[in-house]
């Protein structure tokens, strides 16, 4: 008898779960000679508040681990990428990517998060300070998460250019819910299954796929995401920064027009860090 084979289903992961789309809706990937792999949820708005709220519940936890600990469930992922390269370069192989650029890809991706576990327990020594002030005071600005972090990544580089957009917000002790490529979501699909087996908390990045633009306006508008960080097209970034200054929120968006070189070394960056972070100062009297 001939076997049949097993299909994967996709799903994204969320709260430390695999979960279908809120609206059980689908939509059909094709591989790069267009035929069929599999169906990817289409995850709604819905979704994006249940993502959300994961995240803001996962935040307390992982923002009062030492920088220490963070550092090495960070570098643990990149050690499970590692070990997954083949599965994973497949993965981005579906785009149409030559099997040494999605290696490249691979690789790149791993360095990536070993470059921000590394700075984990260095950040604060860089971008915090002890101030000078003419007064009887000693006055020194500390870092503080932010929150929940909206991320929005390119279609391009589908795993690279997310773990780019992603580490330096978690390792600043923040929460993530993230939406990957709409053309290219398979990578950020086997990315979730690693996460689930990593030490990372569940909730504390949280991965969505579907259409941008059903998502990105409930991006703007979410009051419980402190931040956006990502790659957006000008009609894209005006939506964004509309709905963040209802709310209030930080944005960091690079322009979809630019042709952005995730593999150069300014795509890392400790100042990568400082755009998800808050900074507190205290003035303590002394002398008196």
């Amino acid at each position: 008898m001939t076997r049949l084979p097993i299909t994967k289903t996709p799903k994204v992961y969320v709260g430390g779960a695999f979960i279908r789309s809120e609206s059980s809706r689908v939509f059909p990937l094709k591989d790069a000679a267009g035929n069929f792999f599999a169906n990817i949820p289409q995850c709604t708005r819905k979704d994006l508040r249940n993502a959300v709220e994961a995240a803001a519940k996962a935040g307390p936890g992982w923002a009062k681990r030492s920088a220490y600990n963070r550092g090495q469930i960070i570098y643990r992922l990149g050690e499970m990428l590692e070990a997954r390269a083949g599965e994973m370069a497949e993965a981005i192989m579906l785009g149409g990517a030559s099997k040494a650029a999605a290696a490249r890809e691979v690789a790149a991706a791993s360095d990536r998060l070993i470059h921000y576990a590394g700075w984990t327990d260095k950040f604060e020594q860089v971008l915090g300070s002890v101030n000078p002030v003419a007064s009887a005071h000693f006055n020194f600005t500390v870092t503080e998460p932010m929150g929940v972090v909206g991320v929005i990544a390119p279609e391009e580089a589908p795993l690279l250019a997310l773990i780019s957009l992603v580490a330096p917000v978690i390792t600043g002790g923040n929460t993530v819910a993230a939406l990957a490529s709409t053309s290219q979501p398979y990578p950020a699909i086997l990315l979730g299954e690693m996460l689930a087996t990593s030490d990372l908390p569940g909730g504390v990045v949280n991965l969505l796929t579907g259409f941008h633009k059903e998502l990105i306006p409930t991006f703007a508008t979410h009051t419980h995401l402190r931040a956006l960080t990502g790659v957006a097209n000008a009609e894209e970034r005006k939506t964004l920064k509309l709905g963040a200054t209802e709310s209030v929120k930080r944005t960091h968006l690079l322009k979809a027009e630019d042709k952005i070189d995730w593999f150069a070394d300014s795509a890392q960056s400790v100042y990568e860090i400082r755009q998800a972070l808050e900074f507190k100062t205290t003035w303590h009297p002394v002398g008196a």
